[in-house]
């Protein structure tokens, strides 16, 4: 037998356990061209809270009695696909299960011997093309400007900072919390964090953020968002990644400030890494590089436990319990 996890309830602010159902089900098996994985770790974003709502987006929602769908890494156990072998290690959107059926399209062999298989979740899997592109492609950042992150000791921002200090940038990260402050700037290299739990941003970005804001990548969304838009320079660039303290609110909010952008003549731009799939390989290689020679530092958060506790693992996205990639193992 196996088990998965249904999306059984559209949240209404936090997910919990009551908006999921866990549903056992014989284990699968590979018809013709098909692979059965066994699931060994599950990616959990933010964006999944996004997933979950029944609005037009960049990717359908899912929906009501469907498996919560989720990146994950597992091996092969059986295959009648001619690209796969049983005791391959593949990634794919799998969804939160013990075990997947695929036709193979979107699964990506990946070697357990060349990094841990966490990592092909975080700096090696969508959280690093996600920083990668939306920093380099979108952002743009020169060397000598100023580049601010928020959400600086999540995944993704944490790996923005570090990509752009190795392209020359004075990088300013802001976090919730000393220990995530002084994760950002002993660990990952920034030049300052700015706590906006116990510290006032604004007053940081004066003192920490001199010269202003040529880059500001957000992961928060208002009101923080809405304080940058304040510091930001002439021809400045605003990257929309994400909002992750609005997606458990009933009505999200916009920045009040966005008149900036034209008084700065700067621009703010949303992006969906899906769009850059053709170049993953190329972002893959630099990363790996940089991981290599002790360059990029990852930082994987993985909880051991069973499908049933992904309710549980996802809220510590948004109550900020977390530090880094975060990673349920299935033990």
């Amino acid at each position: 037998m196996s088990r998965r996890v249904l999306l059984s309830a559209r949240p209404e602010g936090l997910p919990s356990d009551e908006h999921f159902e866990v549903e056992e089900v014989p284990e699968p098996e590979a018809g013709e061209d098909e692979i059965v994985v066994a699931v060994s770790h599950i990616s959990l974003d933010p964006a999944m809270r996004g997933w979950m709502r029944d609005v037009p987006s960049y990717i359908p929602p899912v929906q009501i009695g469907e498996v919560m769908r989720a990146g994950a890494v597992g091996r092969v156990i059986a295959s009648r696909h001619s690209g796969f072998a049983e005791g391959d290690h593949v990634h794919g959107g799998f969804g939160v299960t013990e075990h997947a059926v695929s036709d193979g399209k979107g699964v990506q062999k990946v070697d357990p011997g060349a990094a841990p298989l966490p990592t092909y979740l975080g700096a090696l899997g969508l959280t690093g093309m996600t920083a990668y592109f939306g920093l380099l492609e979108v952002g743009r950042p020169e060397a000598g400007q100023t580049v601010v992150v928020s959400g600086a000791a999540g995944a993704v921002g944490g790996m923005v900072g570090q990509i752009a200090k190795l392209k020359g940038c004075r990088v300013v990260g802001i976090a919730g919390g000393e220990e995530k402050c002084a994760h950002v700037v002993e660990d990952l290299g920034f030049d300052a964090c700015i706590d906006y739990k116990g510290g006032d941003v604004r007053k940081g970005l004066r003192e920490h953020a001199p010269d202003r804001v040529d880059v500001y990548f957000d992961n928060v969304g208002n009101p923080i968002l809405d304080t940058v838009l304040t510091h930001i320079n002439r021809g400045a660039r605003v990257v929309i990644c994400g909002a992750i303290s609005q997606y458990n609110a009933d009505r999200m909010s916009g920045p009040a400030n966005y008149m900036m952008l034209l008084v700065q003549r700067a621009r703010m731009e949303g992006f969906v890494v899906f769009d850059y799939a053709r170049r993953y390989g190329e972002a893959a290689q630099e990363i790996a590089a940089w991981m290599s020679d002790g360059s990029l530092v990852t930082k994987e958060d993985v909880v051991s436990g069973s499908v049933a506790d992904f309710p549980t693992v996802l809220r510590r996205l948004f109550d900020g319990d977390n530090i880094g990639k975060l990673i349920l193992e299935i033990a």
